[in-house]
């Protein structure tokens, strides 16, 4: 029998509700193959904010776990020994703290610090460009990733200090080649600002632990030269740009999360199949095989997914690494001429970018322009889809089908009880009277002043999350000393030139705007904590594009700034975007507050992840249209704005 290679990681993305029960969730996986643990937080987690926090409001254990403090992280790998697992923490601004917390909790359990292995995702520069859960501005998060980098090599050898993460670049429209071009940018320069904080001799060492955490889609053969073209890339990169002579060192590591953004909501039994060829396109070639797979569940368009969802994708990879013959085999695909070309072309575009990118001075100085090149991207591939050039099965075409029996009953997916929230509160407040707030305060001091000097923060955090201070507490202090940032939104002021097709609806905007007496203005916001700007982003672009006034500003707004902006800019329609799940809370302050404010003739529209039944909760609140991605005609969208704004036969 022919010997087989050892199978990648297989691994759940997974956490909602609490640390307890997300424990829970994690030990079952663990006991039916799981091989590795994937921790999801939820978004005041990522983004520095106490559970208890405004900002936090509708947001806690949604789409991810709630982690304040270290009783937190202790119940979350209650019972699981940490020096035994492969973990995996997809968290960025916070990544500092959280790993402290996660230190402190191996360091409860008895576990040697150093055998630790794992990995924290700690890529602020993509959350500037497409997911939004940044905190402070570039250059100061940039030195936070790197001591965490230097911190590690020095006590935590097998861990992973950083996770170059492209997956979310993908999602936010990005070619192969800017995604390759990119993410390679993002981690020269990472490296760059490491060599000044490691010994020369180490540096080798420390691009080695570098991995990175991409996305792979539907068109599954260009994904898989795209990961081809990626290890070659780096290969060169490393060897030629850092002179790292160690072959191990140059070696590519990743893991992958398939494609999310191409599941529908429509037919979303479809998915498992779409899943399936992802998958492939990340380990069918030896020399480019993951190593860790994470695969969504075929509901994520819907919702949250069930423990069974997940079940699903877990078993699709482990018959693949079981059941078939594949790891039996050497690479398939060397010496195919076709792979071959493929793979060139996309290197080479990506080193034109790449040498772009270079001129601009590295990803940091480049942040603005690669953002706006994903919008417009992102814009390009809806178009194709609108116009049918791009063909999704049961969205674009084949739309008619039978009922699925996945989405009977329970609706398909699982909601997090609203409970949830206020229990969450409870624990912190009790954690908080509980702690020695002397010793808090003291070590809250001492991580300031550390910071304040340029130190790393990595033992100062550590000693601040075993005295008992907070998430939001630790990142409180990092805004002091570093100061907050607002991201690029990617969406300009002026027209584009993709006007082609858009004329009926310019004609419309321009007639209701005569008879409006000004240009029809269209407020577009996220409240919340949702960073999954990309719906608001391309709303915004084609709303501009058709003629309309818009103001857009980004992620993070309360309720309250929403609706004092479009008071402000006397707005004629608001639009509203949230994928965090948390839109009945949210919404339901925004109305209220514009009833307050006396603008209940302004017309409000919603977009997002949104079951029938809660979009039929939110046209009670007086909500005048709701859009989930099932709505992908943006022109259909159009037209019902400049309906509302008139409603008249002109307009409609």
């Amino acid at each position: 029998m022919a010997q087989k290679d050892k199978p990648w990681l297989f691994r759940t993305y997974a956490g909602h509700s609490t640390a307890a029960k997300s424990n829970a969730l994690y030990r079952t996986n663990l006991a039916k193959g799981q091989t590795g643990l994937s921790v999801a937080f939820d978004l005041p987690t990522q983004t520095g904010y106490d559970s208890d926090h405004v900002l936090a409001r509708g947001e806690v254990g949604k789409v991810g776990v709630p982690i304040c403090h270290l009783g937190d992280m202790r119940a979350l790998f209650e019972g699981i020994p940490l020096e035994q697992m492969n973990t995996s923490m997809t968290i960025n601004a916070t990544a500092p703290w959280l790993l402290s917390l996660y230190i402190a909790v191996a360091e409860e359990q008895g576990a040697d610090i150093a055998a630790l292995q794992g990995t924290v995702q700690n890529d602020l520069i993509k959350e500037y460009l497409s997911r939004g859960t940044y905190i402070c501005p570039p250059k100061p998060s940039l030195a936070m990733i790197t001591d965490v980098a230097a911190y590690t090599r020095e006590h935590l050898p097998k861990w992973n200090p950083m996770n170059v993460c492209s997956y979310h670049l993908q999602e936010a429209g990005a070619t192969p080649q800017q995604e390759l071009a990119y993410a390679l940018a993002t981690a020269i320069a990472v490296l760059d600002d490491l060599k000044g904080k490691v010994p020369a001799e180490s540096f080798p060492e420390m691009v080695g632990r570098i991995s990175f955490f991409v996305n792979a889609g539907i068109r599954f053969v260009t994904e898989m030269c795209k990961m081809r073209a990626f290890t070659e890339l780096w290969d060169e990169i490393t060897r030629d740009r850092y002179g790292i002579a160690e072959e191990k060192y140059r070696r590519f590591r990743y893991g992958v999360q398939v494609n999310s953004l191409g599941l529908t909501e429509q037919q979303p039994e479809n998915n498992v199949y779409r899943i399936l060829l992802e998958m492939l396109a990340v380990t069918l070639s030896k020399n480019a095989r993951a190593r860790a797979v994470q695969l969504p569940a075929w509901n994520e368009a819907l919702g949250l997914p069930r423990p069974w969802d997940q079940q699903w994708s877990l078993r699709m990879q482990q018959i693949l690494a079981y059941e078939t013959d594949l790891l039996e085999y050497g690479d398939l695909f060397d010496g195919n001429p076709v792979i071959a070309a493929k793979v060139e072309e996309l290197k080479a575009g990506a080193r034109d970018e790449l040498r772009l990118l270079d001129d601009m001075g590295g990803a940091i100085a480049a942040i603005d322009y690669m953002k706006a090149r994903l919008v417009e991207s992102n814009a390009e591939r809806l178009a194709r889809i609108e116009t049918n050039e791009t063909v999704v099965v049961g969205v674009n075409r084949w739309q008619g089908g039978e009922d699925s029996p996945l989405t009977a009953g329970d609706g398909g997916i699982m909601v997090v009880d609203p409970a949830v929230e206020q229990d969450q509160i409870t624990r912190l407040q009790a954690w908080r009277q509980a702690r020695d707030e002397g010793a808090v305060q003291l070590a809250l001091g001492a991580l300031r002043d550390a910071a304040r000097r340029g130190e790393n923060v990595m033992p100062w955090s550590i000693a601040a999350a075993k005295a008992g201070a907070t998430t939001g507490e630790w990142a409180g202090i990092m805004r002091q000393v570093h100061g907050e940032y607002r991201g690029p939104t990617g969406v300009s002021s002026s027209p584009s030139n993709r006007t082609e097709g858009l004329e009926e609806i310019r004609d419309a905007v321009d007639a209701v705007s005569a008879r409006l007496g000004r240009r029809l203005k269209f407020v577009v916001g996220k409240p919340g904590l949702d960073g999954h700007s990309n719906g608001a982003e391309q709303i915004a672009f084609r709303a501009r594009d058709c003629g309309m006034d818009i103001t857009y500003e980004g992620i993070r707004l309360t309720p309250e700034q929403i609706v004092a902006r479009a008071a402000e800019e006397d707005a004629h329609v608001i639009g509203l975007s949230i994928l965090s799940g948390s839109h009945l809370p949210l919404i339901e302050d925004v109305m209220a507050r514009i009833r307050a404010a006396g603008m209940v003739h302004v017309p409000v529209i919603v977009g997002g992840i949104i079951p029938d039944e809660d979009a039929a909760r939110l046209r009670a609140m007086g909500v005048a249209r709701v859009y989930t991605p099932k709505d992908f005609q943006l022109n259909t969208i159009m037209m019902d704005i400049v309906a509302l704004v008139e409603p008249s036969v002109e307009a409609a």
